[in-house]
């Protein structure tokens, strides 16, 4: 499947809806939350348990970002969004029986393993395309795209619910649900397939067209996993998600638990609120912050994603539970900065290494979120399991988990200060030069 090169006059504003249609759906993985205790209800999982299938998907979502992200940048985005829906709607076919089954194992396999690979593809197949289209405004561009994966839950979360009251919490009841998720997102991923197209070698004479590349650094992929740079934003990029996603996997009991022993405690419809507010926040925050990034800078924006949020845990440690306005106010400033690091971090590589192979650098360093996957949920999962096991409830169950996460933050913070420009040494051609090859091409041709 060759990549649709665009007609002349193709206007470059089609393609962010493209890449939404697939940003959108794959972005369902943030409302997983919804699932959790009906799961735990109806098949007797410990809440550990129940955020396997979510765990999964986002480890195998950095993998296949990693191993396919030198495929991507070769066949293209078409053909990376179709395999994108196949493995994402599948995997909710494969959920759906496991759940008619009761089979949580097949949930594990289909929402996990084969969904999380769908993840991964579908979510780098936008973003080098997406740079070259907006060279002029890389934070921007990437912010609009990644924006539909921060939203994707605030569809996803009431309509989850939705389903489940009308089908029913039990098996068949999610079981249902799953087979429409699966269906219902084929179709919509179909029209982002359709729609893509990347840019001409040479910019359009009547606009629509992306501007001439940027000059800058220029380094192949295989030569920026040799750099002290890509391993401190895979510093950064872990840090960030893991203090982010352990709240958004765990945000409708933890909110609940949060206020179980107050007056007005928390129902589940106004539980499935907060989940689409916490998704509304990390869709804002990424077409907000990586739009502010293009102004004040990647290293700022990412100080105050670290260092706000520091003070933002530090808030909900101590008077969370005190007041719900300022619990949720906290929670969402927290959100924003969590998709607002993801919208931005592609803009910051190709600061650092240029546009030549940002898709596959992009790729590898989003094993930085395979690893948050496991760590946040990991965290706040065992740590509230290990508290009600030794008598505690309501607040007390997540009071180590956010010190951790502040902790997480911090060091996020120092690595990003210690990021510097990309020696020279490590640009295409001077890597070819200190090897005795002929020229750039003969590297590209190696790193391709």
């Amino acid at each position: 499947m060759s990549p649709p090169i665009a007609p002349v006059g193709w206007s470059r504003w089609l393609v962010p809806p493209a890449a939404l249609s697939i940003h959108l759906s794959i972005g369902q993985a943030y409302a997983w939350s919804v699932f959790k205790t009906p799961l735990e209800d109806t098949l007797g999982l410990s809440g550990t348990q129940s955020a396997l299938p979510f765990q999964l998907g986002i480890v195998m979502l950095g993998l296949s970002a990693a191993f396919g992200g030198t495929l991507v940048e070769r066949r293209g985005p078409r053909w990376a969004m179709t395999v994108a829906l196949i493995c994402f709607s599948s995997g909710f076919l494969i959920s759906a029986l496991g759940a008619a089954t009761q089979q949580f194992w097949l949930i594990v396999l289909g929402y996990g393993f084969v969904g999380g690979i769908g993840l991964g593809i579908g979510y780098i197949s936008p973003v080098s395309t997406l740079i070259k289209w907006f060279p002029d405004r890389p934070g921007m561009a990437t912010g609009i795209a990644i924006m539909g994966f921060g939203g994707g839950a605030l569809i996803a979360s009431p309509w989850s619910v939705g389903m489940l009251e009308s089908f029913g919490a039990d098996s068949s009841g999610i079981a249902a649900a799953f087979l429409v998720h699966g269906l219902a997102y084929a179709v919509f991923m179909l029209l982002g397939v359709l729609l893509v197209r990347v840019p001409r070698p040479r910019p359009a004479e009547h606009g629509g067209g992306p501007a001439p590349a940027a000059d800058g650094p220029q380094v192949s992929a295989r030569q920026a996993l040799r750099t002290p740079q890509f391993w401190l934003l895979w510093v950064v990029l872990c840090m960030n998600v893991t203090a982010g996603i352990g709240i958004l996997e765990k945000a409708t009991p933890m909110i609940t638990d949060f206020f179980a022993d107050t007056s007005v405690p928390v129902s589940a419809t106004a539980a499935a609120g907060f989940v689409a507010l916490l998704s509304a926040a990390n869709m804002a925050g990424r077409i907000g912050w990586s739009s502010t990034s293009d102004l004040i800078g990647r290293k700022n924006v990412y100080r105050v994603y670290l260092g706000v949020g520091v003070l933002m845990y530090a808030l909900i440690a101590l008077v969370g539970s005190s007041s719900k306005p300022l619990f949720v106010l906290c929670a969402l400033v927290v959100l924003s900065f969590y998709g607002g690091g993801f919208a931005t971090i592609p803009a910051y590589l190709k600061d650092l290494f240029g546009t030549y192979q940002v898709g596959a650098i992009h790729g590898r360093l989003l094993t930085a979120w395979s690893t948050a996957g496991v760590l946040g949920p990991l965290i706040v999962n065992w740590i509230a399991d290990r508290q009600e096991a030794a008598g505690k409830h309501g607040a007390e169950l997540y009071g180590t988990s956010l010190l951790i996460m502040m902790g997480l933050l911090v060091v996020g913070f120092v690595a990003n200060e210690l990021v510097r420009p990309v020696h020279p040494s490590h640009h295409v051609g001077a890597a070819t030069a200190r090897k005795g090859a002929p020229g750039v091409r003969h590297e590209r041709a190696k790193s391709a």
